[in-house]
């Protein structure tokens, strides 16, 4: 993998709740040349969030106390320019996407994961961030939620 070059090195916020899963993506961003801090859970990665400066946040979807979408929600109350990336291994039965999540990149926890994470890292890193609606990503928990509860 190409490192990301930066005079000072890009903090990123990393939350799942799966500690392998967690331990593999830092690994995986840590060889980009990124800075890593870690979260078990949305409350602690918006605990995190609230303390820090982060270039970007890459969260999961279901974990507990607080998923994604909602954590994605509170971040953007706080900071709608934020640089957000949900992963999920249920993006196509739910329907995930940007749109409906408030995520500025929705990625499938499928084999090709870690090469489409790194690439939407350095995309959301050589862009200027967009603000995000913060109704838009309410909307989408909504949205999301009845989904998921209707499955």
């Amino acid at each position: 993998m190409i490192k990301i070059p930066s005079a000072q090195p890009f903090k990123i916020l990393l939350v799942d709740d799966n500690p392998d899963g967690l331990l593999v993506r830092r690994l995986l961003l840590e060889e980009l040349g990124l800075e890593v801090e870690t979260a078990l859970d949305g409350e602690e990665g918006l605990q995190r969030f609230e303390s820090g400066k982060f270039d970007v946040v890459v969260t999961d979807y279901r974990m507990p106390r607080m998923n994604g979408i909602e954590m994605i929600v509170k971040i953007r109350e706080r900071d709608a320019a934020a640089r957000i990336i949900l992963l999920s291994g249920f993006v196509e039965p739910l329907g995930l996407n940007e749109e409906n999540t408030g995520a500025d990149a929705v990625i499938a926890k499928t084999s090709s994961e870690p090469a489409t994470l790194a690439r939407s890292v350095k995309r959301l890193l050589n862009r200027a961030p967009a603000r995000k609606p913060v109704g838009a990503a309410r909307a989408a928990r909504r949205a999301v939620t009845t989904r998921a509860n209707a499955s």
